[in-house]
């Protein structure tokens, strides 16, 4: 690691090392992915620390290239205390609108640690209903180390989904595009309407020219 990358990084741990100076040891940082996608689930991953992670690239799981955050992932794995996933599927999604969505995947996520942690160090707004001291960080994924560790292991679980879903569900490009709304991703929705997988409350899945009730008609 160069030393420009380990001054990055030990800048990236400032609001851990601030909590481990007060007293609080395990630390989770809690992130979700997958809002902005037409089809598949929201994912939300907790991730818990009680050290810093030296883990050269961490950073944004939008700024890490796909290479780097598989390996991310695995590294993340082994230093953590505790890492799980949470998902909210396409159906919670319509039902709770994305926001709720991915509050549920982020509480799932927490449900599964099986520890308590001392603070939760969340992307964004708080949690509401969080049963543990949380601390709400505006871009947490590009200012804290344990949120951005989340936000790469919520991506990579995330984009393996969809990978596995495009065997289910040809046509649509999921591996490629993951869900995004791509030229090729929207043109597929044109011709061949849309999959169970999709999100029937996003506007651009909505067709109402499309019939529903034949969906049984799939690529």
């Amino acid at each position: 690691m160069t030393s420009a990358e380990s001054r990055r990084i030990n800048r990236l741990h400032r609001f851990e090392r601030d909590l481990w100076e007060s007293g609080s040891l395990l630390l989770c940082g809690l992130d979700e992915v997958g809002r902005g996608p037409l089809a598949g689930p929201v994912t939300a991953c907790a991730v818990v620390i009680e050290r810093p992670l030296r883990l050269e690239f961490l950073d944004d799981s939008k700024v890490v290239t796909e290479l780097r955050r598989v390996a991310l992932d695995a590294l993340i794995r082994e230093q953590a205390v505790a890492v799980s996933v949470g998902w909210a599927d396409h159906l919670e999604i319509d039902s709770l609108n994305i926001l709720g969505a991915s509050r549920l995947a982020m509480h799932r996520a927490l449900a599964g640690l099986g520890l308590t942690p001392c603070r939760v160090l969340v992307d964004g707004p708080s949690l509401p209903g969080c049963a543990y001291p949380q601390m709400p960080i505006i871009d947490g994924d590009a200012k804290s180390a344990a949120i951005a560790a989340a936000s790469i292991v919520a991506k990579v679980a995330r984009d393996a989904f969809m990978t596995q879903l495009d065997s289910t569900y040809p046509g649509y490009g999921f591996a490629n595009n993951k869900g995004y709304a791509t030229s090729d991703h929207l043109a597929a929705l044109n011709a061949f309407g849309p999959c169970p997988a999709h999100r029937r409350s996003f506007t651009p899945v909505v067709q109402p020219t499309f019939d529903f009730a034949a969906a049984g008609a799939l690529p």
